[in-house]
């Protein structure tokens, strides 16, 4: 029978002695979407997604709406009434037909889940017909909850090739933040990471580190950077929605002078993009509560 993990993916589950963990894990992906998962997707205003523009390169995005925004129509399908922000790195390569990751979190819950496939612009934004829908833990993530919704806005857009100083106490601060990968076919998919203020690490303007914790053991994200470099990361300021969208290639370290007290091993990030949207969500979420299992 034809696994359903990639070359990339193998190799760290065995690396990392999982590959039996990670076979028994592998059952729940299914490419349909059940009644629970339509459920809980129809509940959110946010979804995180991530796709490549038409340099390759990796970016993660997020797309807000009102519960309902995003939803299953059928059992194969998710219409999503939303598109990026002018400005947004994706806001072009999401005119045309893409692969695409999806993740939906609930914060506030602990709960999220993660659809892959491919999506094709409609009139209202997106229509994704699913290859990979499964739920996650709740390991690492910070429980908080929606504040204040700010209407209007216009977003204001800065790029830039380094990390300014304002820039780097935003990342210092992270509590969570979220990774765009894709396999060497071009599958695209967006996880999410989290852990206490300081875990994702700026060593340089350019470069950032971060631990990779205890999971699921399929190591989807692992795996992809593996076999392909190209990432992105989608940093966002909870608070005031300001968000930082990065692209870049990333590397395994497995030299354990790199790891941070409870990682398995750790990713350096090579940065060559800075994209920084202020107004871009009018989400604005309130103090977070950290997970108890945190490192």
């Amino acid at each position: 029978m034809r696994s359903i993990f990639h070359a990339g993916e193998l190799a760290v589950q065995r690396r990392l002695g999982q590959a039996h963990i990670a076979e028994r894990v592998g059952r729940m992906i299914r490419p349909d979407i059940p009644a629970p998962a339509a459920q809980f997707l129809a509940e959110q205003p946010m979804v995180v997604v991530a796709a490549a523009d038409d340099d390759g390169r990796m970016w993660a995005s997020q797309l807000i709406g009102p519960p309902g925004f995003a939803r299953a129509i059928g059992d194969r399908a998710i219409a999503v009434d939303a598109v990026p922000v002018a400005g947004d790195p994706l806001a072009e390569p999401l005119c045309g037909t893409r692969h695409l990751g999806m993740l939906a979190i609930q914060p506030q819950l602990l709960r999220r889940m993660r659809v892959n496939g491919i999506a094709e612009p409609t009139a209202t934004g997106l229509r994704i017909t699913t290859d990979q829908v499964y739920s996650n833990c709740p390991k690492y993530i910070s429980r908080r909850s929606i504040e204040e919704w700010v209407p209007g806005g216009t977003a204001e857009v800065r790029r830039s090739r380094a990390l300014d100083g304002a820039q780097r106490r935003l990342v210092s601060a992270a509590d969570a933040f979220f990774v765009a990968s894709a396999d060497p076919s071009g599958n695209a998919d967006a996880s999410h990471r989290g852990g206490n203020p300081g875990f994702l690490q700026v060593l340089s303007p350019t470069r950032l580190r971060w631990p990779d914790y205890r999971g699921n053991s399929m190591f989807m994200t692992l795996g992809n950077i593996a076999a392909n470099p190209h990432c992105g990361l989608l940093i966002p300021d909870w608070r005031t929605g300001v968000t930082l969208q990065l692209t870049g290639t990333a590397e395994i370290s497995w030299n354990e002078t790199t790891f941070t007290a409870g990682a398995q091993c750790s990713i350096d990030f090579t940065l060559t993009e800075v994209v920084e949207i202020s107004g871009g969500t009018p989400l604005r979420w309130g103090v977070p509560e950290l997970s108890p299992v945190n490192p």
